[in-house]
């Protein structure tokens, strides 16, 4: 008897009990297919064609100062020192860290899916992948990206990787976090860095189908130094080619995105291509919509049989926004607008309220800083202040959000109000 109930117990340990190492592994199945280029369009592994349309997750992982409402305080190291002057660095710590975990969730992502998205774009900053202190934390980056990668494996949503801020500086305005000059094609040390960054996301990525393309960098070389627009496209290719070749040691797979010079939109340093599996991105904000804003990009596609991608615009009316989604539509051109989330903005996908005595931080952030006289002088309230970063970071949290409905028709995805599970 002993030994038939050994026998029972044995079987059902075999058979009968779930393995829960399998089950983990059940939840990272990818159900995604990896993306490439074929002539002017993406495909996936079984050839069929996807065009993308969807948003960036604009402010997350790289602040943006007019979406804090800090006028001029405009990059994210200002931003960061503001609010140091504001609350000291215990609760700027604490700010940063329930930033992280409020302002973009995974109830955003599943109601990105829901309306119609099928990826988003991921701005970050170099930062992320080094031990400078950014946002409160060192070398954050992988951390960060899988939390989110999960999620959008779960979803069903590709995720485009866009290094918006590059060593040195790629842009030289405040977009980059620079320091008024793009100091990138100047450094070296900051070309390496930013090859070897890229390096170390693909090897940690190579096998992840979830993500579309690695976007190499935002909108480099700002209209300000037009003038000198040969020899900065020059250095640009130059650095396509060191970064797109070492990628390619690692991982072959995916696509790479490169954007033109001059805010994205001058393609003539594209005057060879490097690499056969490659998405040319072009940005385009505040025109007269019309056949004759893209036709440039729509000739270039036609010419070399490769795909574009429009990977910034908005910031504009929903009737603006309706007509260039639809001009990009009509001509079978990839996109993405700008941007998922703002406060107290109808300009994106989604809002959220500012909260009483916010205007405080606008204010100050308007104010005379210039010694530590004048901080001390106009800095404002700190109890004040402390309860409008806490309401803000409440705010901010998914549950609290309400869809722009004209913006998210513009894009002709589904409008929807709120769910939660």
């Amino acid at each position: 008897m002993k030994s038939l109930l050994l026998l029972i117990v044995i079987l059902i340990v075999l058979f009968g009990c779930k393995n829960p190492e399998k089950e983990i592994v059940s939840k990272k199945v990818n159900t995604l297919s990896f993306i490439k280029t074929n002539g002017k369009q993406l495909v996936d592994e079984n050839g069929t064609t996807l065009i993308l349309k969807g948003t960036n997750i604009g402010n997350w992982l790289v602040p943006e100062g007019y979406m804090f409402k800090m006028n001029q305080v405009n990059a994210p190291r200002k931003i960061d020192e503001l609010l140091y002057e504001l609350v000291g660095p215990d609760s700027l710590q604490v700010f940063w860290n329930k930033f992280i975990d409020n302002y973009i969730t995974h109830e955003d992502i599943k109601y990105l899916k829901r309306i119609g998205c099928n990826h988003i774009r991921l701005p970050f900053h170099y930062k992320l992948f080094t031990q400078d202190l950014y946002m409160g934390n060192r070398n954050a980056g992988f951390t960060y990206f899988d939390r989110i990668i999960d999620w959008c494996r779960e979803e069903k949503l590709y995720v485009l990787l866009d290094m918006h801020c590059a060593p040195g500086g790629q842009t030289g305005d405040n977009i980059d976090d620079s320091y008024g000059y793009p100091y990138l094609f100047k450094s070296k040390s900051s070309k390496d860095l930013m090859t070897l960054i890229w390096v170390d996301i693909a090897k940690k990525y190579k096998d992840e189908p979830v993500i579309v393309g690695y976007d190499l960098i935002n909108e480099p070389v700002a209209h300000y130094f037009q003038d000198d627009i040969e020899m900065f496209n020059n250095e640009l290719l130059a650095i396509y080619k060191q970064t797109v070749s070492a990628i390619r040691m690692v991982d072959k797979k995916h696509s790479i995105f490169l954007n033109g010079s001059i805010w994205s939109g001058n393609f003539e340093v594209f005057e060879e291509m490097i690499d056969d599996n490659v998405v040319y991105e072009f940005h385009k904000y505040w025109f007269d919509v019309n056949q004759n804003a893209v036709q440039p990009y729509v000739d270039f596609s036609e010419k070399y049989q490769v795909p574009i991608y429009m990977g910034e615009s908005g910031e504009n009316t929903d009737q603006w926004v309706y007509d260039f989604r639809s001009l990009l539509d009509t001509n079978n051109i990839n996109w993405c607008f700008w941007p998922y989330k703002k406060m107290n903005n109808t300009k994106g996908i989604m809002n959220f309220d500012e909260p009483e005595d916010y205007h405080l931080i606008s204010d100050y952030s308007l104010s005379d800083r210039s010694s530590f006289s004048k901080i001390r002088e106009n800095k404002p309230d700190q109890v004040k202040v402390q309860k409008a970063l806490n309401t803000f970071l409440e705010n901010a949290l998914y549950k609290n959000n309400y869809p722009n409905t004209g913006y998210i028709k513009a894009l002709n995805f589904t409008v929807e109000l709120l769910k939660m599970y």
